[in-house]
């Protein structure tokens, strides 16, 4: 059973394990320098669907869909699917996740989602309620534009500091089994607000939250960043990226350059593609962690890594209320055994 190291830190005496994944993608993605990590890209942004939402919980089911396939489980062996958007009540997950017949549980991270999930799923797992739990999400940019922002026919203009939301579905079956890949540690993390207003910057926004969860992390562990071959961060992009390596040095004396790489960095490339600040949305880290890094453990081009799934707590009424934009961020620790 699961047990607390430190004050933020649980840790899985047996510890559950990464059955399978999967991560399906949209035309930007597969023109990005991960496109052949993913499972599936689609030239098709709005997959044959009559609007946006449908497209991503197409996505969605597409991702989950997958993952069970490939650990050669049939749907009958899902005990839940956990699983979480950035669209209002959490409808793409629901609608993509429907025809399932499988027990569902919604949950809200914002970009967190992919880590948060995993987090819950491996604690279900650890607490022997369950066999078999998909962890689950997605997002899309004309859905996020839409929602978040303006819908794509008005044109306009996105600051230098705004992130691009990843088109993409993730999914993985977490278990009990000797697979590979193992959690043996997770932590969920605390709410933390910078006092960041503007929408168009989550990586400000996220990062400070990012640098309390992995000093959080490390201090409860008794680890260095030096001990991970990677400490993997959601989508905090270059800006978000340049001010957690500040605010890690600054206020908690940690270097994590050396080890440190962020998911909004790695789906698009920064020459070639207009992404501003870099990828974001929840399946930015999800199509990520679900496809490269993953597949690096399995082949032992890495032993450890500390995934930190960041995560923007806002909603559209927020920000034209003129409030903050509290971030978090969910650790779930990858190893290869």
């Amino acid at each position: 059973m699961a047990s607390k190291i430190g004050k933020n830190v649980v840790s899985f005496a047996q510890p559950p394990c990464v059955i399978a994944s999967a991560a399906v993608t949209g035309k930007t993605e597969g023109e990005g320098p991960l496109a052949r990590e993913f499972d599936a890209c689609y030239p098709d942004d709005g997959l044959g669907k009559a609007n946006w939402n449908e497209a991503e919980a197409e996505l969605l089911f597409q991702a989950v869909t997958r993952a069970i396939e490939k650990g050669r489980l049939y749907r009958s062996d899902i005990d839940l699917i956990v699983a979480g958007d950035l669209l209002n009540q959490c409808t793409a997950s629901t609608f993509g996740a429907k025809d399932f017949g499988v027990p569902f549980a919604g949950i809200f991270g914002a970009c967190s989602t992919m880590a948060y999930a995993m987090a819950l799923a491996a604690l279900l797992v650890d607490g022997k309620g369950f066999d078999n739990v998909v962890a689950a999400t997605s997002s899309h940019f004309c859905s996020a534009e839409k929602q978040f922002r303006f819908p794509l026919e008005y044109g306009g203009q996105r600051a230098q500091t705004a992130q691009r939301t990843v088109t993409g579905g993730a999914a993985c079956v977490i278990g009990r089994g000797y697979e590979d890949i193992i959690i043996p540690r997770a932590m969920f993390g605390k709410i933390t607000d910078y006092g960041i207003k503007d929408a168009a910057n989550m990586g400000a926004a996220m990062a400070p939250a990012a640098a309390r969860s992995i000093a959080e992390y490390l201090e409860d562990t008794g680890a260095e960043p030096e001990d991970f071959d990677m400490i993997l961060t959601g989508d905090l992009g270059s800006t978000g990226t340049a001010l957690l390596h500040e605010l890690a040095v600054e206020q908690y004396g940690m270097d994590l350059t050396p080890v440190h790489e962020d998911c909004g960095n790695m789906i698009f490339d920064a020459r070639k593609q207009d992404a501003h600040s870099g990828g974001s949305g929840c399946a930015c880290s999800g199509v990520v962690v679900c496809s490269r890094i993953l597949r690096q453990l399995k082949e032992e081009e890495l032993r450890r890594v500390l995934f930190v799934g960041t995560g923007a707590l806002m909603s559209p009424d927020v920000v034209l209320q003129g409030k903050t934009i509290p971030g978090i961020a969910h650790a779930v620790e990858l190893v290869r055994r």
